[in-house]
């Protein structure tokens, strides 16, 4: 769907209901009924236990199950993965990789099959060799092309990372989740870079779409978070478990400010990928600028699909400059973009990928994530940097 198509959130729905466009539903997420001198968000719920008197029946028992300030940002979340669903559900957790763990130790044992990209999150390969040290085997194969669809067969779950991390190339996502439910395996994508106002996963076919809350979702640089979202109450029900066993839960205050964040996501989004556009614009025409991926670039490898399944098209570009030397120069010139890992933030930051040593990219590989900075002064800073870095 391209980005004439969003839903602006004007105007009256069917049947005179309120409006439900990204930006309405991202303001109301979540938020208890309205009760006379009470906030309209509640404060969090700092509790290890509740009072429990007679048999544990109830919402809230002990503090590692449940917390009210997880079910209010839980029920958010779950109204922008998968709108007007009531047969979908919401986990959060303590990171992204908390919630990544979740779906593949509580779906996967030994002698299965799991089909991950071998382009994704620098972490997957420190994931692939704790799976395959409990027996599980793990295929991989690029993200672009769609190329996880030549090892699916005897699969029981395949990971989907779309648009990639760093590398941004995009897949099929229904493509993949048909061949995959026909081979009996269950489909999780990692929407951390889209997030739910650019891509819906569970929409595309997925039985999970699962996300890092500290990028753009909450957008400010200062929570660790992620969530699981699935419309299979079994699988979800399994991931459930996992989060009591291991404990990897959020704190109240994360959840909140989480919860309060996801209030301007829709105007973060907006502006950080129209300004991600223009910072692509300008930087295809500089010569030292080679592999520009922007997946909303019209001459992108992975525009075509991307306009047909992403809502929008993201905060990140990446980019090759000549040298390892050159881009630290470039970084180190940058006057607005802070060097830090990590993305989404209203801050721009920027970052040579190749530092860690965990993603195949050449030395001079910069990743950028596009904040919510006049356009105009971004650009006119990269540029500059551009011209002050060189040889």
């Amino acid at each position: 769907m391209s980005d004439s198509a969003i839903n602006d959130g004007t105007g009256t729905g069917e049947d005179g209901r309120p409006p439900t466009g990204d930006g309405t539903r991202a303001v109301r997420a979540g938020l208890p009924e309205p009760v006379k001198h009470e906030p309209t968000l509640p404060g969090p719920v700092f509790a290890a236990h509740f009072h429990l008197p007679g048999e544990p029946t109830g919402p809230y028992t002990y503090g590692r199950d449940e917390n009210p300030t997880w079910t209010r940002l839980e029920s958010a979340i779950t109204e922008l993965e998968a709108p007007g669903r009531d047969d979908v559900e919401t986990l959060v957790f303590a990171s992204g990789m908390a919630a990544i763990s979740a779906v593949l130790f509580s779906q996967l044992r030994a002698g299965d099959v799991a089909v991950l990209p071998d382009d994704g999150y620098q972490v997957l390969p420190l994931v692939r060799a704790q799976l395959e040290a409990y027996g599980i085997e793990v295929r991989t194969a690029p993200t672009g092309a769609d190329a996880q669809l030549d090892v699916l067969a005897g699969a029981k779950l395949l990971w989907i990372e779309t648009p990639s991390n760093p590398g941004l190339d995009v897949c099929d996502v229904r493509r993949l989740a048909e061949a995959a439910h026909a081979h009996g395996a269950l489909v999780a994508v990692d929407n951390t870079l889209a997030t739910p106002l650019g891509q819906r996963p569970l929409e595309l076919g997925a039985d999970f779409s699962v996300a890092s809350g500290t990028k753009q979702l909450t957008g400010h640089g200062d929570v660790l978070l992620g969530y699981v979202t699935g419309r299979d109450a079994a699988a979800m029900t399994a991931v459930r478990r996992w989060r009591k066993i291991v404990g990897a839960i959020p704190g109240p205050m994360e959840a909140w400010l989480a919860h309060r964040s996801i209030a301007t996501l829709q105007l973060r989004v907006d502006r950080q990928n129209a300004t991600a556009l223009k910072v692509a614009e300008a930087l295809r025409t500089r010569p030292e600028i080679t592999g520009l991926r922007y997946p909303g670039l019209p001459d992108d490898p992975s525009h075509k699909i991307a306009s047909r399944q992403m809502l929008r098209h993201g905060c990140v570009v990446s980019f090759t400059l000549p040298s390892r030397a050159r881009a630290d120069r470039f970084l180190e010139t940058l006057r607005l973009v802070e060097g830090a890992t990590s993305f989404g933030g209203v801050r721009s930051t920027a970052e040579r990928r190749g530092r860690w040593g965990g993603d195949a990219v050449p030395e001079g590989f910069v990743r950028l994530s596009v904040g919510a900075e006049d356009p105009e002064d971004l650009v006119a800073d990269l540029l500059r940097a551009l011209e002050e870095s060189a040889d």
